[in-house]
């Protein structure tokens, strides 16, 4: 059990670590608006590992079967949605932001803006089943329900720890920059996810127009 506990904490971290939208929207809420606002927008990405974490142990091959016949609609809304998400992200005003006494309303929408990125994003389903697939972990019809509960938490727990300790490191770089460098890191960091939301959109309709041509 320790085993399959210490792979989940490891799959929490890994499902984190790679740089895509949310990773770049946890970067521009940190430097923009503190340390509490990152880590809510890491907390949104934890609980969407989670759910996928869940999904994945107990119906992965349904779920894996599901994505594949509808890849070309998961892309097309999927990067819609990231698209104009990147948009808010570069109109935003960061300097505002700072100045807003509102915190727990703003580490709410946060939170909220990161649950919709991670849900709509089909790399983020894709890179934890592939993670649970490598690992050996779903595949087992041994474990109980204490092993379960014990994999799910420490996929909860490692990608919290890696969350925490990215936004305490910007944070700490944060204080370097001036407010006139933030608003630009913001305005660029909205450019990038929108580049990254109209690609995934472009995919999921050549994918489209493949298949049409096929059928």
């Amino acid at each position: 059990m320790l085993t399959e506990i210490f792979k989940g904490f490891i799959i929490g971290i890994c499902a984190s670590a790679p740089i895509g939208p949310i990773g770049i929207l946890v970067v521009q809420k940190t430097l923009s608006s503190g340390r509490k606002a990152g880590f809510a927008t890491g907390m949104g990405a934890c609980i969407v590992d989670t759910l996928f974490a869940i999904v994945a142990l107990f119906a992965l091959s349904i779920a894996q079967e599901m994505i594949d016949n509808h890849r070309e609609v998961i892309l097309i809304a999927g990067g819609l949605i990231v698209a104009l998400l990147g948009w808010t992200m570069s109109k935003s005003n960061p300097i505002k932001r700072l100045r807003s006494k509102s915190s727990k309303l703003v580490s709410f929408k946060d939170f909220g803006q990161a649950l919709i990125m991670g849900l709509t994003n089909p790399g983020a389903i894709i890179v934890i089943f592939g993670l649970f697939a490598f690992f050996g972990i779903g595949s087992s019809p041994d474990y109980n329900a204490w092993t379960t509960v014990a994999i799910i938490l420490s996929v909860f727990a490692g990608a919290t720890t890696w969350w925490f300790s990215v936004t305490a490191i910007l944070n700490h770089f944060r204080k370097k920059f001036r407010l006139r460098t933030i608003l630009w890191i913001n305005r660029i960091t909205g450019i990038i996810v929108i580049v990254i939301g109209i690609a995934l959109f472009c995919e999921g309709i050549y994918k489209l127009i493949f298949h049409l041509l096929n059928v």
